[in-house]
């Protein structure tokens, strides 16, 4: 198997860019920026240990590559190895998404650090063959007119490279309930959005994510438990994003025969397979195939519907949708 997932086409939508940056560019970047480290150490700093206790633990390891993302050439030039790393292990399609607020410490607007991913992704797609998206995230924490402010900057480029929104951020200390009056907003900016939910074991903020509007669930996970809003999902064909090794390293659950891809599609909610961040979890999207098709003896079939569903789901427009299938052999 690990030679046909490496080969076989694949679409990655959810996958943050400031958690799947170069290793090796990244150092660079800071050594370029005044900070320079011995690569073993950095790699640490990088990459989460395999015994990874919880989320929090996770989340300290963007701290570093957020301060090379602070200026118009390192965010270039960021985006543009993250595309090309995706292409070279055969993904054709890729949402970026990245919250811009990380950016901004040293003055850039929003519509600057967008601009800049697009100009790194846009060269990727210029030397490769790879199709991208944007995906602009809001945070949860934030106040809602501040978040409102960052849907409209990434609305501007709607169709020029960004493709849809999200909030990401802490789901526990603020559940959708707090933001159902933000997405209503960011919908009648005909603004398509995900939204990251069910990661921690809400199953509420699973459905109040479908009721505003969601097309798509950033993990999910919560539903797996709930019969109930499974079907609910399935009937409203709301899609979600599976990403198994950062939900292992992060505890939303222990093993990955946990992993509810099989229990979902049996269900008949479509779901794609994803990389999250593949620096930070040191990992790709052949890993994730391979990994999933052993624990769950993934046959031709299912691989092909995961395929086909991921291009389905994605907010990439019809044509893009019509090349990305037509690559699958």
């Amino acid at each position: 198997m690990p030679v046909v997932a490496e080969k076989m086409p694949k679409i990655d939508l959810h996958c943050h860019l400031d958690g799947s940056l170069d290793l090796e560019v990244t150092h660079k970047l800071l050594a370029e920026r005044g900070e320079d480290y011995n690569f073993q150490e950095f790699r640490k700093l990088m990459q989460v240990d395999p015994d990874c206790q919880n989320l929090a633990e996770y989340l300290k390891r963007f701290d570093l590559p957020n301060r090379c993302l602070q200026d118009v050439e390192g965010i270039k030039t960021s985006a543009y190895h993250f595309a090309k790393n995706a292409a070279l292990e055969n993904v054709k399609y890729i949402e970026a998404r990245f919250a811009p607020v990380q950016s901004m410490k040293q003055g850039l607007k929003p519509i600057e650090i967008i601009e800049a991913v697009e100009a790194g992704l846009a060269q990727a797609r210029g030397e490769f063959d790879i199709e991208t998206g944007m995906i602009i995230c809001m945070m949860r924490g934030m106040d809602d007119e501040f978040n409102y402010s960052i849907a409209k900057a990434g609305r501007e480029m709607l169709g020029a490279g960004v493709v849809a929104c999200d909030i990401a951020g802490d789901e526990e200390s603020y559940p959708m309930s707090q933001q159902m009056e933000l997405f209503r907003s960011v919908k009648a900016l005909d603004m398509p959005f995900t939204i990251h939910v069910g990661e921690t074991g809400n199953a509420q903020n699973v459905r109040d994510a479908i009721d505003v509007g969601a097309v798509r669930l950033g993990h999910g996970i919560a539903m797996a438990r709930n019969e109930e809003l499974m079907k609910y999902c399935a009937s409203r064909h709301v899609g979600v994003e599976i990403c198994p090794t950062s939900n292992l390293q992060t505890k939303a659950y222990r093993h990955i025969k946990d992993c509810p891809i099989c229990l979902f599609m049996e269900h008949g909610i479509p779901v794609s397979l994803n990389t999250d961040n593949r620096t930070v979890s040191n990992t790709n999207l052949s890993t994730e195939f391979d990994k999933v098709s052993v624990s769950f003896r993934l046959t031709d079939e299912q691989i092909h519907k995961i395929y086909t569903d991921s291009v389905e789901m994605s907010f990439a427009s019809d044509d893009v949708k019509h090349r990305l299938l037509s690559k699958w052999r």
